[in-house]
């Protein structure tokens, strides 16, 4: 698995969480159970396919040896292997925070990523 995993998140819902001193996920997390996280090679489809358009974004580089066994590799879209961890976000595991913003194509402009 790839040392570092990737987190879109709301600024907002990202700011509550430091505030609660722990990230429990999205809505479309609680909903399936686990906390989605995308790699590096995955993180420009699931901007597009989920987040298109939207500002207001954050990308969160998180250590993913730091998650321990409740980070599971599953296969999803197109049966590759994505992150989903079966507990909540420590805050800890958290190495970087970065804007995601839109650029003028309506694209998420990334930074480089690990």
């Amino acid at each position: 698995m790839a040392s570092i995993i990737y987190k879109i998140v709301t600024q907002d819902l990202w700011h509550k969480a430091c505030k609660a001193g722990i990230f429990d996920g999205a809505p479309v997390d609680h909903a399936d159970g686990f906390i989605h996280f995308s790699t590096s090679a995955q993180l420009r489809e699931t901007a597009a396919r989920h987040f298109a358009g939207q500002a207001g974004l954050l990308l969160l580089a998180v250590d993913a040896q730091a998650l321990g066994d409740k980070l599971m590799l599953e296969p999803s879209r197109g049966g590759d292997l994505f992150p989903h961890l079966y507990a909540p976000l420590p805050l800890s595991a958290v190495v970087s925070e970065t804007p995601l913003p839109l650029g003028p194509d309506g694209d998420h402009v990334f930074p480089e990523l690990a």
